[in-house]
């Protein structure tokens, strides 16, 4: 199942009113729904969407795709941003590159050779 997260319409004719949600991809624009996270007026413009972000981080690290609007709406609000901070603390903690690492040194057999030849 792919889940998507994205606006339903609600509200009248030529009045829209959006919720932000978490559905199954299959499903229909204002069908069934996963969960809400949250609500935006376009009237009122994107500064004043409300967004839950502890749900809308969740649905993202569990694999959810948002849609281009839904996007630039986590964007604006900085989701997107602890998203992409979220993904990059365990890569800190990564390995030595292969150049720093030491290699065993490989002078102790050139002595045994050395050895042998002095007796």
């Amino acid at each position: 199942m792919s889940v998507k997260i994205r606006l339903t319409r609600i509200g009248r004719h030529k009045d829209p009113f959006f919720r932000i949600v978490a559905a199954d991809s299959r499903s229909a624009r204002d069908g069934r729904i996963i969960e809400q996270l949250g609500y935006f007026d376009p009237e009122k413009g994107v500064e004043y969407a409300f967004v839950n972000e502890d749900l809308a981080l969740k649905w993202l690290n569990l694999g959810a795709t948002p849609s281009d609007t839904v996007k630039s709406i986590f964007s604006r609000k900085g989701i997107l941003e602890k998203y992409a901070a979220s993904k990059v603390q365990p890569s800190k903690k990564e390995k030595k590159p292969a150049a720093e690492k030491k290699e065993p040194a490989k002078k102790a057999p050139a002595k045994k050779a050395a050895a042998k030849k002095a007796e």
